[in-house]
């Protein structure tokens, strides 16, 4: 019997490239869409959390913990771009995706507001386990 490992193909990841290349730009301009005054002050809260998660150096879930590391790339994160680009107008996004495309090419989106949150997160998260085990 000969065991052979599953070597995807190059083509079968082009679509996937794809895809997360368009959440990219997508997400880049939600990032310029949320400065517009045009914006509701609503939209512009949520849109900063996808967007600091988005482009955040740290996972919130580290891509190490099966299953669950790999959730936030590949639901989390698109849902919440899809939310997001639901709240501003269409207008908005429009002019925000052009001024997406021609930034994109000179600089690399990195959010560290979005790694202090995760971090944030991680504390918080730890202080409670540690107050459920230490507290009972």
């Amino acid at each position: 019997m000969i065991v052979t490992s599953f070597i995807p193909n190059p083509t079968m990841l082009t679509p996937l490239k794809t895809r997360a290349r368009a959440l990219k730009h997508e997400a880049y301009a939600l990032a310029i869409a949320m400065r517009d005054p045009r914006t509701p002050w609503y939209a512009k809260a949520f849109v900063a959390l996808v967007v600091a998660h988005t482009f955040s150096p740290i996972d919130l879930i580290p891509d190490f913990i099966p299953v669950l590391g790999y959730l936030d790339d590949l639901i989390i994160t698109p849902l919440g771009i899809f939310l997001a680009l639901k709240l501003i107008p269409p207008a908005v996004m429009t002019e925000a995706r052009q001024q997406a495309a021609i930034r994109i090419a000179h600089e690399k989106p990195v959010s560290w507001a979005g790694a202090v949150l995760v971090i944030g997160v991680w504390i918080i998260a730890i202080g409670v386990i540690g107050w459920i085990v230490i507290g009972n």
